[in-house]
């Protein structure tokens, strides 16, 4: 109405309060990144001492070891557990050879921890997050990966084919659960929720495997 004053609105204001908890988010990230660099040993001896000294005091739920040992150990026996099912049991459904299977098995194990190895050591050499050496960290995920891809490859060393598939089937069973088991101990992921995500996806490639391994 003419004559009514009109009271501003403070966009600036509501701005402000809106970014104000992202921010201090950011700066609390920040100082605790900050105190992992600051926390992390500057030579590798100094690394692999404080991680072997966590495992044998079982101190083993401490942010540092989380994220030097079992987040890359966990990568790298997801990766191998799953993605090495479809080149296997593909080749095994095809060839209908157990040996077979076994080399293309051991083949993919293999190569997938080489790949995995220098992935994690290159993307994060440490100094800005304090996740340690990129050498141990490469090591762990690459070891775990070829663990996770040549376990279920081991029974195809079995001659008879059937039986090498049903030892194969518990193994990736067992692989599976582990997994599962791990992400509920160490990350507190809802134990059912856990083996759903996990099974669902080597579920999925296992399926691969089916279709190309009979077309």
């Amino acid at each position: 109405m003419p004559g009514e004053q009109q009271t501003p609105v403070n966009v600036n204001k509501a701005s402000s309060v809106e970014n104000e908890t992202p921010v201090s988010d950011k700066l609390e990230r920040m100082s605790e990144q900050d105190q992992l660099v600051a926390e992390t040993p500057d030579t590798l001896k100094g690394q692999l001492a404080e991680l072997f000294h966590a495992i044998r005091t079982r101190d083993d739920t401490s942010r540092n070891f989380l994220l030097r040992v079992v987040q890359p150990g966990l990568a790298g026996l997801m990766d191998g557990s799953v993605s090495t099912l479809a080149p296997i049991f593909a080749t095994a459904f095809a060839t209908h050879h157990a040996f077979y299977a076994f080399l293309v098995g051991i083949a993919a194990a293999t190569g997938a921890g080489i790949s995995m190895a220098f992935s994690e050591a290159l993307s994060d050499n440490g100094e800005l997050t304090g996740r340690g050496s990129p050498v141990i960290r490469g090591a762990i995920t690459g070891i775990m990966t070829f663990v996770g891809g040549a376990l279920h490859t081991l029974p195809f060393l079995v001659p008879d084919l059937h039986l090498a598939l049903i030892i194969a089937y518990f193994v990736v069973a067992f692989e599976l659960v582990l997994i599962s088991a791990i992400r509920h101990r160490y990350f507190g992921t809802n134990w059912l929720i856990s083996v759903v995500q996990v099974v669902g996806s080597g579920a999925l490639v296992f399926a691969a495997a089916y279709i190309f391994g009979n077309a």
